[in-house]
């Protein structure tokens, strides 16, 4: 086969350090464009960027000339330096350790793409640990809750 391939959708999760608040309304539309925009860099095209301020979900077409633990590494560092560059964003500013990547099917992905930028009213319903955990459960991941939260 004289062409390479690859269409990999991934949702991926990741929430800033011990949940703190940090991603207010003022600032979170220009940091899901920043990140957008690592990710464009990286050959990785967002489909859908929504969150809370404690938490971030991406749906996006990972690229083949990259590994999924480097988009992310780049994704946090780059985005974290930009955070802590504008006004009223706490120099502290980090996000947590870990991540949860989860393939999604092409099939699913308005549902994804719906389920992301509806955040704030999902939840009004859930906390972001009852989220999470139940993405682990659904996807059958073997984990331990006490390493979950950083």
């Amino acid at each position: 086969m004289p062409q390479s391939l690859a269409y990999n959708y991934i949702h991926l999760i990741f929430s800033t350090k011990q949940r703190n608040e940090w991603i207010t309304p003022d600032v979170e539309p220009h940091l899901y464009a920043h990140i957008a925009g690592i990710c464009i860099n990286l050959d990785s095209h967002v489909m859908a960027i929504g969150g809370m301020p404690d938490h971030i979900h991406i749906l996006l077409s990972l690229s083949k000339k990259y590994a999924l633990v480097t988009l992310v590494q780049e994704i946090k560092k780059v985005s974290s330096q930009w955070m802590k560059e504008q006004p009223g964003v706490r120099p502290d500013f980090y996000w947590q350790k870990g991540y949860g990547a989860f393939s999604v099917s092409p099939r699913h992905l308005e549902r994804v793409k719906r389920y992301i930028v509806n955040q704030k009213r999902h939840h009004n319903d859930e906390t972001f640990k009852e989220e999470y955990i139940g993405f682990l459960k659904d996807y059958k991941a073997d984990f331990d809750e006490h390493y979950l939260w950083d």
